[in-house]
């Protein structure tokens, strides 16, 4: 294993020959959030599974602050996994921040990438309406959005008590009570990042906007979201789909919160499954 394969923790599995799926995981995750989706996957395909860096299983001396400032540093990185593994094109399937990574890695290879599956996914968070905004800062925010201060006040909170910010942030993004399975798997992996790393992370992924590359996107596209999801509405994936570049589909199924791979495997592994296996209808 070389040093990109065991910085980002990489596996890979089974050795189907239906393809190659890599899978990348969202903000205060790991791989562990696929563990749903893996067991019906590994007879038919090549699986990889990796960590972004700043999650907790990673090594925190690899955390270049410098390289995560932008999106661009985790893309980086997903092209330089796949290129390491040999991987001439995968099917990628990214929830929320690693959804915008893969479309920024295919901007820059899109050799690499067969199609991308989008779950939760949004090219913009600043200046949007959140209703779970206001459990941390105090503020109800009309559709105008919410400021820098507004924002400031966000780190603050992350940055003032970070155990107590995350028991706030886990139910409400996940949807569900504190004794959910789920609300308690994302608090361990929440708990599991260094704080500093945590709060660096959150500044990038609100100060980014991805709205201005998505026409370049030449790889098709299957956006999956939850129909309530606090931190991504429906109409987000609506205008992904708009203004896309390449040819692309939406999916909004009937789960609520923004990891439903996690929160409700029963009815959302299938629908992931059949994006997989199918390409967009022309």
């Amino acid at each position: 294993m070389g040093v990109i394969e065991e910085a980002h923790n990489v596996k890979v599995l089974g050795s189907g020959n239906k393809g190659t799926i890599v899978l990348g995981h969202g903000f205060g995750t790991d791989q562990s959030v696929w563990k749903h989706l893996v067991p019906h996957l590994v007879d038919d395909y090549r699986i990889v599974l990796y960590d972004n860096m700043g999650a907790g299983t990673t090594n925190p001396e690899y955390f270049d602050f410098d390289r995560y400032s932008t999106l661009e540093g985790f893309a980086f990185d997903l092209i330089a996994i796949l290129e390491d593994l040999q991987i001439e094109s995968c099917i990628f399937v990214g929830h929320s921040l690693s959804a915008m990574v893969g479309v920024l890695a295919s901007l820059n290879r899109p050799d690499l990438f067969y199609k991308i599956v989008m779950i939760s996914a949004s090219p913009r968070y600043a200046s949007r309406s959140f209703a779970f905004m206001s459990h941390f800062v105090g503020h109800n925010f009309d559709k105008s959005g919410f400021e820098q201060e507004d924002l400031n006040q966000l780190f603050e909170a992350i940055r003032s008590n970070y155990k107590a910010w995350c028991l706030g942030f886990a139910p409400l993004v996940v949807g569900g009570d504190l004794d959910s399975v789920a609300v308690q798997e994302f608090s361990r992996t929440l708990f599991n990042m260094r704080p500093d790393i945590a709060l660096s992370m959150a500044q990038t992924i609100f100060s980014s906007d991805m709205r201005q590359i998505l026409p370049f996107v030449s790889v098709p596209c299957h956006i999956v979201q939850s129909a309530k999801d606090l931190a991504v509405p429906v109409a987000v994936s609506e205008y992904l789909h708009t203004n896309l570049g390449s040819e692309s589909v939406v999916e909004v199924m009937s789960s609520e919160g923004h990891l439903p791979q996690l929160s409700s495997p029963a009815s959302v592994i299938p629908v992931l499954l059949r994006h997989i296996r199918n390409d967009i209808a022309v």
